[in-house]
């Protein structure tokens, strides 16, 4: 398994803001002493403009530059060009090593699921999952399927893939909640399952199969997954009901698609996010 990441995505913060670096610091310290997965870590490269620019207008990155919040969400950060470049590229990386036969996973920050084309929302700057998807079809993949099992519905993914050809988003999440999107399939090629506020667990789980399966039908020659654990029971954003067993179980059914696949952090916010990341890695790693 290769972990792509960079502790100097924790160089920025807002006093308790819950998209904060202990996402990322603390979970490099808990995969570091682990021993039960063999592990390679490497630094993020670079992503270009031309890569950015299939999925975001040029007025984004320009507007990442000027100095004022985007959103009460989503506040403007000193050098935020720089840490959303960097957690780009590290989806970017991500997918190389999935295409050399490797699981790879991006533990980076910010997450990417709900910028859209030309905003910036929701914790979310630049849609490092839509811009690694895009790269996947540009260079040659015929299918693409996003995954997206984060708690919130990804509008940005979604917003950015709708109808494009050879990729296809599959998004999982509580509905009615923010964004307030996702209700319904959208397009040609984005489905939607939402799962209502205070369904049992076992319903909730039902429902990731169906879109597993689904996911299946679709027949994809890749799989980009937005890794989000805030459907956690004990996440105090998400609202969610799953325990640490089923991110391990969502790990092992992706695995067993066989095919080509990395992941890349999006939400996830209890102080148990370390545990849950490594209970997924271990289901991806068949442990």
């Amino acid at each position: 398994m290769k972990i792509i990441t960079d502790e100097r995505c924790a160089g920025y913060s807002s006093y308790g803001h819950p998209e904060n670096p202990r996402r990322v610091t603390a979970t490099i310290a808990r995969l570091t002493e682990q021993t039960e997965l063999p592990l390679t870590w490497t630094l993020p490269g670079e992503v270009s403009d031309e890569q950015i620019l299939r999925a975001h207008a040029p007025e984004l990155l320009a507007r990442l530059n000027i100095p004022e919040d985007f959103d009460g969400d989503t506040p403007f950060h000193e050098h935020i060009t720089d840490y959303a470049r960097a957690s780009a590229a590290a989806a970017l990386d991500a997918l190389r090593a999935a295409r050399d036969g490797k699981n790879a996973f991006s533990l980076m920050r910010p997450p990417g699921h709900h910028a859209t084309r030309d905003r910036a929302m929701g914790f979310c700057y630049l849609g490092n999952i839509a811009i690694a998807a895009l790269e996947a079809v540009a260079t040659g993949a015929k299918r693409v399927a996003v995954y997206d099992f984060d708690v919130h519905h990804g509008n940005g993914t979604e917003a950015i893939l709708l109808d494009r050809p050879g990729v296809a988003f599959f998004s999982i999440h509580l509905h009615p909640f923010y964004p307030g999107t996702g209700g319904a399939n959208a397009g040609k090629n984005c489905f939607n399952y939402p799962v209502a506020p205070s369904t049992p667990r076992e319903t909730y789980r039902a429902i990731l199969a169906r879109s597993l399966d689904d996911l299946k039908k679709f027949q994809p020659d890749l799989i980009a997954v937005s890794a989000g654990f805030d459907a956690y029971v004990r996440d105090p954003l998400g609202g969610g009901i799953l325990e640490v067993e089923d991110f391990h179980w969502l790990g092992q059914s992706l695995r067993a698609f066989g095919l080509p696949m990395f992941s890349a952090l999006e939400g996830g916010y209890s102080r148990d996010l370390p545990e849950l990341i490594f209970a997924y890695l271990k289901g991806v790693e068949g442990k």
